[in-house]
Order: C-alpha cells, then sequence, then structure tokens
C-alpha cells in the first residue's frame, strides 16, 4: 500500500484578476477640435481616442506620407547617406509649369537637375512639392499608377482599411482617409530614424529652388517634431503632428492626425486646433497607481479544500491617464502541497511595472486522516 505522504496533490493556483485594469480618476478632457475629424495616442501608452465621424474624407498633402513612407521602405537612408539620384528630364521640367499653372504646390527644378533621394524627400515633406512626388513615384514603381497600387497595397498591409490612393501627392480629391487611419501611418512612419530626422526639419536647401521652409510652423517648439500639412478647398486644412514629451525622466511620442479644419486660413486653423490637441495630449500622461498593494491575484485551494488569497506586495504604477485600460500578465509559479504565508506564488507586471504576488496566510499540508482517507 502507497504511503499516506505519497501523491498529495499541489495547492492549486486559479487568477483571479482580470486581464485588464482601468487607471483611476476621472478620463482627462482633451482639446479636440471643433470641426472635422480627429485622432491621438501616445506611442507604446495607448490611445486617448478619436473625435469626429471616422468617414474617409479626402486629406490632401497629408497623403505624402505614404510616398515618403514607401520610399524609405524601398531606398532605406541612414544618417549621412544622400540615397539615389534623380535626374530631372525635360518633361518633368515643363510639368512643374504645368502643375504651378493649376496651383498645385510645386517646387522649382530645371532639366538636368539632380536631386538626391534625401533631398527630394524634403521637397516633398517642408515645401509639399506635388511635382517631386510624381518624379519619386516613377523612379521608384515606373509610373504613377503602379506606385499607387503599391500606395493602397501598404495601406491594407497597415489596416488602414478606410484609405484610397489614387495619386501620389493628395491633389486629387478621389484620395481618401481618415483621421485613425492616417495616425496608423504616422506611427509606422516614425519609427523610421530618417522619416523622423527629415519632418524635424524646418527648412533644406535644394540645388535649384535653394532653400525652402516647413510648411509647418510647430516644428521645432514645445518638443513638435512634424509630421505633415495637408490643405485644399476638399480637404479643408489637415496635419498629422508628432510631439515629443518626458514624464518622470521617460521620453514619449504623442502622435495625432486633425482632418477637415475651416475656421480661417486652411493651415494656420490645422496648426491651432493640432497644437492645443497635442498639448492637452501631453497633459494627460502622468504616473498613476494601475494596481494597490493587497490586490487579490490568486485563489488557492489546497488537496483538502483549504484556501487562501495570492495578493500583490506593493502597487504598481505605471504611466497613462485615468481610464486607460492596461493589460495585465501573472506568471504563476508552480506551488507544493503546502504554502507559507508570505512566499511568492506569482509575479504580476503591467507595462513593465512588476511585484510579487504572495500568500496571504499559510495553507498547511493536508492531515495525515485525510491522506489516509484518500490513498489511491
Amino acid at each position: 500500500m502507497r504511503a499516506a505522504s505519497e501523491h498529495v496533490p499541489p495547492v492549486r493556483a486559479r487568477r483571479t484578476i482580470a486581464a485588464q485594469v482601468t487607471l483611476p480618476g476621472r478620463p482627462p478632457a482633451l482639446a479636440w477640435p471643433q470641426e472635422g475629424q480627429a485622432a491621438v495616442e501616445v506611442e507604446g501608452v495607448g490611445s486617448l481616442g478619436t473625435f469626429g465621424d471616422q468617414t474617409p474624407v479626402p486629406i490632401a498633402s497629408v497623403a505624402k506620407m505614404m510616398t515618403a513612407y514607401l520610399t524609405l521602405r524601398e531606398h532605406p537612408l541612414s544618417a549621412g547617406q544622400s540615397g539615389f539620384v534623380i535626374t530631372v528630364n525635360a518633361v518633368q521640367a515643363a510639368e512643374e509649369h504645368v502643375r504651378a499653372a493649376e496651383g498645385q504646390s510645386v517646387v522649382p527644378v530645371r532639366a538636368g537637375e539632380r536631386l538626391s533621394e534625401r533631398q527630394a524627400l524634403q521637397a516633398l515633406m517642408l515645401p509639399s512639392a506635388n511635382n517631386v512626388a510624381a518624379m519619386l513615384a516613377v523612379h521608384d514603381a515606373g509610373s504613377t499608377d503602379a506606385f499607387v497600387a503599391q500606395m493602397n497595397a501598404q495601406a491594407r498591409a497597415l489596416d488602414m482599411r478606410s484609405t484610397t490612393y489614387t495619386d501620389p501627392s493628395g491633389f486629387l480629391d478621389t484620395t481618401l482617409s481618415t483621421a485613425s487611419d492616417q495616425l496608423k501611418l504616422v506611427r509606422a512612419a516614425m519609427s523610421i530614424s530618417t522619416f523622423t530626422q527629415i519632418v524635424d526639419t524646418s527648412a533644406a536647401r535644394l540645388p535649384v529652388a535653394g532653400v525652402v521652409h516647413n510648411y509647418d510652423d510647430l516644428v521645432g517648439a514645445e518638443g513638435y517634431v512634424g509630421v505633415k500639412t495637408g490643405s485644399d478647398r476638399a480637404a479643408g486644412g489637415c496635419l498629422a503632428f508628432a510631439k515629443r514629451v518626458t514624464v518622470d525622466g521617460h521620453r514619449f511620442m504623442v502622435l495625432g492626425v486633425v482632418l477637415g479644419q475651416r475656421d480661417g486660413e486652411l493651415i494656420e486653423a490645422a496648426l491651432a486646433a493640432s497644437h492645443q490637441l497635442g498639448n492637452s495630449a501631453a497633459a494627460a500622461l502622468g504616473t498613476r497607481t494601475a494596481m494597490s498593494a493587497g490586490t487579490r491575484v490568486l485563489t488557492l485551494t489546497a488537496a483538502d479544500g483549504q484556501h487562501a488569497a495570492a495578493r500583490t506586495s506593493r502597487p504598481l504604477q505605471v504611466l497613462g491617464w485615468p481610464g486607460l485600460r492596461v493589460p495585465v500578465t501573472v506568471a504563476i509559479h508552480h506551488a507544493g502541497v503546502s504554502v507559507d504565508a508570505g512566499q511568492q506564488l506569482a509575479r504580476v507586471q503591467i507595462k513593465g511595472a512588476s511585484t510579487a504576488a504572495v500568500a496571504s496566510s499559510s495553507l498547511a499540508k493536508p492531515s495525515f486522516g485525510w491522506r489516509l482517507n484518500h490513498l489511491f
């Protein structure tokens, strides 16, 4: 017959804490625009939500973000590199004048001019040159139609389900998207350091055009680093923006998109709305207590039916804002047939902050009598 001490089942640990917890307090009142639509998030922390109906609308030159993003994915640039070279031909030089006559945003070019990849991207993203957008498209894909197909394929890859590109510059009002879709692209594009460097530039020098300036007047002030302006009658004033913030020694990036601003001059309206939204989002970010010390994490059950709990040994504090839902990870350790009070039974983690879950009381090994009655 087996000894009564053998084969006692171990203490069972059952998770009782939810998969997510909500940071306490009243959610922040963001400075959303009064019209159009918007979306904002803190990179690596979470979404602060959206404003307005997220239905597809014209986005004007904000579309050039995708042109730059695709170019840098296909032709990566390291710091100090110039990249490929586009030699402007006679047709492209003549096209600049045609586009300018139509009221499009262009930079002067000349047949025989040589534009490096970096210079072309500066022309695209700072003074928003439609003619250079077409040059980059043809250089990359052989034709604008082929490049537009790539733009739409990449939009699908980024889960931008409400986005349709019909041209590489956004001049056509059939190029449609939403603020929430464009925010996905901002997040992806800003992960490319060269993209960030280019949009965080107030001015650049081009071979023929000379010094060109960034239409985004927020760049260089209060942590703003771009990203792309857009404006026309169909789209109104639009801006994709990024703002660096430091909280408790940690650096973050507020990312946002504002579309359809029409109160005054279009670009100025978009800049003003984005400035207010970006600042209010940055102000919402702070250190919050996500879980108090003594929070029940596990229910412990011994083989003989005794119960105890495992609770957090200290509070967990994370960066966020009231109302933010954050995931809770619990790594449960193996338990024996008994548990001592204070014994560590799990590790609880929320966004990089972690603490132990310890037994709040002891669970003794089942009695000798119980073991005799449960021999098998």
